[in-house]
């Protein structure tokens, strides 16, 4: 399980609050808010906004499966909810049924990227595991664009958590999305050998637009090279002539989620 020493001491853990109130797409169900349910969290004395996707289903006498999903840089900000309008977010709104599982979406702020993020991450999923009945092995990790790049390398911290991931459309090289966003942040995640060698221990299905100008598809093609040395059990889609969007087609693939939902942990 994710381990909260990477971000906080039990003595700041008894600071922390939380408090859940209703977005304007959710809903009351039996006593329960299902929906997309706005979320806030104080965290170093930061009050963060995140939302969690509740299906309308819901019941806590069942353990459901959670998806953490990291957006991209367009959608930084702390209005809490810009998150929702790219990637998982309309792919849910789209046809609900093909989600049924917790679906966790943080947001970064402006100026920031998720190398820079492991309080809140931590923070925020470890809030969602208390409040909610979760499948602790069927937990899963997706991002496009920057959370691409949050996918490959805050997920190679956690393969012990993560029953599958699935990056689309970043790459494994926290100096690259630095420099392509130019923002700070360093290196917390090791050696690029040390994070091939826990992400082969991992399901994988990656994804990337063959023509992305943005972020190369090359990113992808190496980690995927990489992983497949180590003997990773790894897929990888690349849509010949799609641009940077790849994620629009990634998330409505027939076999996609249903692949990432079938994963499971020993």
């Amino acid at each position: 399980m994710i381990s909260m020493k990477h971000c906080c001491t039990p003595l700041l853990l008894a600071f922390f609050t939380l408090i859940a109130t209703g977005t304007t797409s959710a809903q009351e169900q039996d006593g329960m808010t299902t929906g997309f349910v706005n979320k806030t969290i104080t965290v170093h004395s930061t009050e963060e906004r995140y939302v969690v996707y509740v299906p309308e289903n819901y019941t806590a006498d069942t353990a459901w499966p959670l998806i953490v999903f990291l957006h991209g840089a367009g959608e930084r900000g702390d209005d809490g909810n810009a998150q929702t309008t790219a990637g998982i977010g309309p792919a849910i709104k789209k046809d609900p049924s093909r989600f049924p599982a917790i679906v966790l979406m943080p947001q970064c702020p402006k100026e920031q990227v998720w190398n820079t993020r492991h309080d809140s991450l931590e923070t925020q999923f470890e809030a969602t595991l208390d409040e909610f009945n979760i499948d602790r092995k069927r937990i899963y990790l997706t991002g496009l664009s920057m959370g691409g790049y949050g996918a490959w390398l805050w997920g190679a911290l956690h393969t012990d958590t993560f029953a599958a991931i699935m990056p689309i459309c970043g790459g494994g090289d926290p100096y690259d999305i630095q420099k392509l966003l130019n923002v700070g942040g360093g290196n917390p995640y090791g050696s690029l050998a040390s994070r091939v060698r826990a992400l082969a221990t991992v399901p994988i299905w990656a994804f990337h637009g063959g023509a992305d100008s943005v972020v190369p598809p090359e990113r992808t093609r190496d980690m995927v090279a990489a992983i497949k040395a180590r003997g990773g059990n790894i897929q990888h889609t690349e849509y010949e002539g799609v641009g940077h969007n790849s994620w629009d087609k990634a998330y409505q693939e027939s076999d996609g989620i249903p692949w990432l939902l079938s994963q499971k942990k020993p």
